[in-house]
């Protein structure tokens, strides 16, 4: 079996996912039922609604929502979010009303697409960067480390891995994700609920960010408005790009369930290209709601770097405009790759 194979079906079965509330939200008067089996259904699929009524009250009015948006007791799934969803019905009965919830699961309609990649070129890395974020900026490559006692923030020339400029975060800081938008570096820490922001050019710290929902800091990217950050769940969140308040977020994932352990992002032509910790592999995300429409293994890159003691998994991807590919690299790699990514 070929390693892509491989890595697909570790992908597709691994992650399989926690069909939710089969119960669902139950009270006195009424509960929820729906058709999808085992509380869980595709996009495009119609998602049929009933009441149901354990005391034969007279009902007035029932109002059904999904996350929010009111839909008809039949409604076929279309522009919603995947993931955990919630329904509610709000039932107005003898001059007073009750809200009942319940959970379904919204999965893709569709497989991920096999994405293969071609090496272009490889260029040194300092084999002694624990990588946690990647990103070019006017040619430079920025890169952000992590572990305590040893996290950084680097501007490099990626050709030659000459360090331009370097910060160390303190030591109670394990750094990781960063991203740059309007002339600003942000800069994620790990468990420490703290973010930075720097100035692009100088490296000079200029602020700092709480977080918001989002337990961890993991990785960051922007699609020139709005930053996206993960947080080792199958969560992406949106932050206001000046503010850096969490204002929503998406759950990734395929036709079968989540993909967890989101952690490097990056945002390429539309999509959020995201690494999965420990699994060497990229999926590429529809940012609009979070169904996984790609699948990347790099296994093989971790092959082709120094093979040491102190080694570890992929991590870090940035996406040059100017030359139009895709860079990747992982922690305690000796070299940065090159590559041109297609549909396999």
């Amino acid at each position: 079996m070929s390693s892509i194979k491989l890595f697909i079906i570790t992908l597709l079965s691994v992650f399989l996912l926690n069909c939710g509330d089969t119960s669902g939200s139950k009270k006195n008067n009424f509960s929820i039922e729906t058709n999808a089996k085992n509380n869980t259904i595709a996009l495009g699929e119609t998602l049929n609604l009933t009441l149901k009524n354990s005391k034969n009250l007279t009902i007035n009015s029932v109002t059904y929502k999904l996350s929010d948006r009111i839909v008809n007791p039949s409604s076929v799934l279309e522009n919603i979010n995947l993931g955990k969803q919630i329904v509610t019905a709000v039932v107005k009965y003898d001059d007073t009303s009750e809200e009942i919830t319940s959970t379904i699961t919204v999965l893709n309609n569709e497989a991920p697409k096999i994405y293969d990649y071609k090496i272009i070129n490889e260029y040194p890395h300092d084999i002694t960067s624990y990588t946690q974020g990647l990103e070019f900026h006017n040619g430079i490559l920025y890169e952000s480390t992590g572990q305590y006692g040893e996290s950084k923030l680097r501007k490099l020339d990626y050709k030659s891995a000459e360090v331009l400029k370097n910060v160390n975060l303190a030591n109670q800081y394990f750094g990781e994700g960063l991203t740059i938008l309007n002339n600003n570096i942000y800069q994620l820490t790990w468990q420490e609920q703290i973010g930075f922001v720097y100035n692009v050019e100088t490296l000079e710290k200029t602020s700092s960010f709480k977080y918001g929902k989002s337990k961890e800091g993991w990785g960051l990217c922007n699609d020139g408005k709005a930053i996206y950050k993960s947080d080792g769940t199958e969560d992406i969140w949106t932050l206001n790009a000046t503010t850096l308040a969490e204002e929503s977020f998406i759950q990734v994932y395929t036709n079968n369930g989540k993909i967890p352990s989101l952690n490097e992002l990056e945002w390429i032509n539309g999509k959020i290209y995201a690494n999965i910790y420990q699994r060497n592999g990229v999926v590429i995300v529809n940012p609009e709601n979070g169904a996984v429409e790609g699948v990347l293994d790099f296994s093989a890159l971790k092959e082709k770097v120094k093979q040491h003691p102190g080694l570890d998994v992929l991590n870090g991807i940035a996406y040059n405009p100017e030359t139009k590919t895709i860079f990747v690299t992982g922690k305690r790699w000796d070299k940065l790759f090159e590559v041109e990514v297609f549909i396999k």
